[in-house]
């Protein structure tokens, strides 16, 4: 990045911090700038999806009694979690996005230090969601070094010197609790490029006594503290029922296939209906994350993803591993379909890609004469802390 454009970016970023939402920021790029035509805010460009480069999220919760609101703020913060991720470009490409789930402090949980790893690093978003959603919380004791540990070395973190790696860990005890030395365990997790973040629930002055700050810093991460029991403030645009509308027509994209193919269609309808369960507004967002293509990927069951990523697959694939509707079909029918499928989904997105923005804009105006008085919570904690890590590391929007 030249010196222009980093001062350029560096001031954008200082707006971002002053306001508190990722969409404030403006690329200094003109090839990047939105096209407003007769009022309408045009699509975010197609980005070529990065084969190589990863942004990695671990997320470590504190699951103990006092945390119900910590995990009620995890279930509505985590799409706004992954659309700032997919905002962020490392030369001209967007990386791809794969997040960690992990719990500890739970008395329920069988380990030693009270720690389970409830997904590995995934593309998966469905099963992130579904398992963030069967979260229980239960009286523990919360040993952040210790699920630290596990997290920074059991995970697969990427090899890639590109790839940025986080950590989030969120709670409200003590961090230097148990027998593992998290200043150790940070130290170790910093040599291979992961960024250990903290995010205390309580008081500023209490997280920086009880070495919350510390963990971070040692980390080169970000502490926040949060107020764990905060309801996340949703606000209403104009733009939701069209989004909404447009989640129906994306579903109907999707084509099934292998053993678990309906079981896994399935379920992106259960979480689709977890996250309108939170509310409206959270529904959209997760609409918006089903937009973008380096985020919201189901090869593993879905024949459109699939084809686009091995394109002789459908070649080879087996009678039994097709759904119903297309038993009995001729590969090269079979293809047809999936190309319709693929261009219909192509188009889709991009409608919602323009309404997203749209939507943003309003919200961000909203924000403003309120005074940005939505307050502090995870997503929004970890919202901040990626623009700036991810601008220390080389990505720009």
């Amino acid at each position: 990045m030249n010196t222009l454009k980093f001062l350029t970016f560096t001031a954008s970023v200082a707006a971002f911090l002053s306001a508190g939402k990722i969409s404030d920021i403006r690329c200094s790029n003109k090839t990047h700038d939105r096209e407003v035509v007769k009022g309408n805010i045009a699509a975010e460009p197609q980005f070529t999806v990065s084969k190589d480069n990863k942004i990695q999220v671990a997320l470590l919760l504190d699951t103990s009694n006092s945390m119900d609101g910590l995990i009620d703020q995890a279930k509505s913060r985590l799409w706004n979690i992954v659309n700032t991720l997919t905002t962020l470009k490392y030369n001209g490409q967007a990386p791809q996005i794969e997040i960690a789930l992990y719990e500890y402090g739970n008395d329920g949980l069988k380990d030693e230090n009270y720690i389970r790893q409830v997904t590995a690093l995934t593309q998966d978003l469905d099963l992130v969601s579904e398992k963030l959603f069967a979260l229980r919380t239960n009286g523990g004791n919360e040993y952040c070094g210790a699920v630290i540990r596990e997290a920074s070395t059991n995970l697969n973190w990427d090899g890639n010197e590109k790839s940025m790696k986080l950590i989030y860990i969120a709670g409200n005890e003590p961090f230097d609790q148990g027998k593992i030395n998290y200043r150790d365990v940070i130290a170790k997790a910093k040599a291979k490029n992961i960024y250990t973040n903290t995010i205390f629930c309580g008081s500023r002055d209490e997280g920086i006594q009880t070495f919350w700050q510390n963990g971070a810093s040692l980390g080169d991460g970000k502490f926040f503290n949060i107020d764990s029991d905060r309801k996340v403030i949703d606000i209403a645009t104009p733009y939701d029922v069209k989004i909404s509308q447009f989640n129906s027509q994306l579903n109907d994209t999707y084509i099934s296939y292998g053993s678990r193919g309906s079981e896994m269609k399935s379920k992106q309808t259960t979480q689709d209906s977890n996250a309108e369960m939170q509310s409206a507004s959270i529904a959209v967002e997760r609409t918006v994350s089903k937009s973008k293509k380096n985020a919201y990927k189901n090869d593993h069951w879905d024949l459109v993803d699939k084809a686009e990523k091995d394109k002789s697959y459908i070649s080879s694939i087996r009678e039994e591993e097709l759904p119903s509707e297309l038993k009995g079909k001729s590969k090269e029918e079979i293809n047809k379909i999936v190309s319709q499928k693929s261009a219909e989904r192509d188009k889709i997105q991009k409608e919602i890609e323009i309404l997203a923005k749209q939507r943003q804009s309003f919200i961000d105006s909203e924000l403003k004469k309120r005074g940005n008085a939505e307050g502090d919570d995870l997503g929004k904690a970890i919202e901040k802390s990626i623009l700036e890590i991810g601008l220390k590391n080389g990505y720009s929007l």
